[in-house]
């Protein structure tokens, strides 16, 4: 992690972290972390890039992420998502005892709402600790739609098991290997 550090201090002058909060087991909010990946302006970037481009417009509205290009993501930042060692620090937050290895992933609370994710969904989703990967991240990656998502962490919530998680953690080890389905 040192080295990654370094090289975004290095291209970038921003802060070496992306701090968010977000709810965790039982909806408790706690603070993820990561490596940062966008531009610190990255949100004016996002709005100006939408407004002009309807197509990333729809990518956006059905993925909440863009594939094709996201002008916010910075060249160091590209690499660090493709191989998904932006996440590394979530290490952090399971040594914290905030996430769990496996798990549903950790969701915005806005996204809830942009999507209109029922109540009782929610609260399943927020039965278990999050994960740092998870069943929708072996099963796709970014190529899923929120609603997809969505479907597949609850998938794993009402099927948990020891032997579940080590298939979902060498199948994460597969995926950043070869560096598929990232944004």
């Amino acid at each position: 992690m040192i080295p990654i550090a370094i090289a975004i201090k290095l291209t970038d002058r921003g802060n070496i972290f992306f701090i968010q909060e977000r709810p965790g087991l039982d909806g408790k909010m706690f603070k993820l972390l990561k490596f940062r990946t966008m531009y610190p302006n990255n949100e004016e970037i996002l709005i100006e890039y939408l407004k002009s481009n309807p197509k990333a417009m729809k990518e956006w509205e059905k993925y909440r992420k863009l594939k094709t290009y996201d002008p916010r993501v910075t060249p160091i930042g590209r690499f660090l998502r493709k191989y998904s060692l932006d996440e590394l620090p979530q290490f952090f937050n399971v040594l914290k005892g905030d996430m769990s290895i496996v798990g549903p992933r950790p969701y915005i609370l806005k996204e809830f709402d942009d999507y209109n994710v029922p109540e009782e969904v929610r609260k399943k989703l927020l039965s278990v600790k999050p994960g740092i990967t998870g069943l929708w991240q072996v099963e796709g990656r970014n190529e899923k739609t929120f609603e997809e998502r969505i479907k597949l962490d609850l998938k794993y919530v009402e099927n948990i098991s020891f032997w579940n998680d080590i298939k979902i953690i060498l199948k994460t080890v597969w995926i950043m290997l070869r560096g598929k389905g990232a944004y």
